[in-house]
């Protein structure tokens, strides 16, 4: 199968490509000429490389000709709050647009757009558990990042209402070995280092990279058209999370626990302090609403029809053990 894959030099979209390349599939793939193509290392010279950006519809153009399945990874992830709106609305909405754009005109079989269960919305309750059936509300929980991402859905939705056959995927929080300084690694680096002097109060999903890819995979094979799959793995809280990361690190974790006040209070002044020095803070409004709130989704559909597997989160600690200390 020829594939063409955006967001393949990231941290799901490598993950992503090397499966597909391990299947034995022709695979083109997007980048930026500053893309790092570490994640790749080993396969990059088995890949045809575009350059350029998902906000470039001769790129995409060029990608996608000949092209039977496309998995559109390339994202923007920011949770810096009004600053990075023009940033999630470019990247996410409107280059999703191109995405689905350009594979209507280029006749691609499938595409298979990676979402997030930000795009689901957040329930205000502690024990409602979201899932696929889950109807979009607004929240002061949703982020602009989930906004762009639920906005992005509908071009999808309207892609296939066009005739584009295309399946959703709704990833939880990824984690997994990956750069450093990058994506979820941040989490435990921080742990490692004892960077994080408390602990949030709320809780999240967690599911393994490779896990998310698998899945993917499995939503282009099995997946039905116009449908979404939530891959979740555990919904867990952040004392757990941090406690099983840092078990796996040998290390301590953090154990004062500090409420949703005094988080907020904190990040108004880190936001402050950030316009003034035109440094991105290290904890925002919108990160502390996040980690103090308790969000739960449901894979049913995903275990049920697609035939995924999640492993065990403590399975997921340990590789990221693993990649550190072969890093170090």
């Amino acid at each position: 199968m020829n594939v063409f894959i955006t967001g393949a030099t990231g941290f799901l979209g490598s993950a992503i490509t090397r499966m597909m390349v391990a299947a034995g599939h022709s695979v083109r793939a997007l980048r930026r000429p500053t893309s790092n193509l570490d994640l790749l290392s080993g396969i990059e010279d088995q890949l045809d490389w575009i350059e350029g950006d998902i906000l470039d519809v001769e790129a995409l153009a060029e990608g996608m000709q000949g092209i039977q399945a496309v998995f559109h990874c390339a994202a923007y992830v920011g949770f810096e709050g009004k600053s990075a709106e023009a940033k999630l609305n470019l990247i996410n909405v409107q280059g999703t647009a191109n995405v689905v754009n350009v594979a209507m005109d280029c006749n691609v079989d499938r595409v298979v757009h990676i979402s997030s269960i930000a795009a689901l919305g957040r329930s205000e309750s502690t024990t409602d558990c979201l899932d696929e059936s889950s109807e979009w509300t607004e929240s002061s929980l949703n982020t602009a990042y989930a906004i762009t991402k639920h906005q992005a859905e509908l071009e999808v939705y309207r892609g296939v209402a066009e005739g584009l056959d295309a399946v959703i995927v709704n990833p939880s929080l990824i984690m997994g070995p990956g750069r450093k300084g990058e994506n979820t690694m941040q989490i435990a680096e921080q742990v490692q280092d004892g960077k994080l002097p408390v602990l949030p109060s709320g809780g999240t999903n967690v599911v393994d990279v490779e896990d998310v890819a698998a899945g993917a995979v499995l939503a282009l094979e099995k997946g039905r058209v116009g449908e979404r799959y939530v891959l979740s793995g555990h919904n867990l809280s952040w004392a757990t999370i941090l406690q099983t990361l840092a078990d796996a690190l040998g290390v301590e974790p953090p154990r004062r626990q500090v409420s949703r006040r005094v988080l907020m209070i904190v990040a108004t002044a880190l936001e402050v302090i950030g316009t003034i020095t035109r440094k991105n803070p290290l904890l925002t409004r919108e990160t502390a609403r996040l980690s103090t709130s308790v969000s739960c989704y449901r894979n049913n559909k995903a275990l049920e029809e697609l035939g995924c597997h999640f492993r065990p989160f403590n399975e997921t600690a340990q590789r990221i053990a693993s990649s550190m200390d072969a890093r170090a």
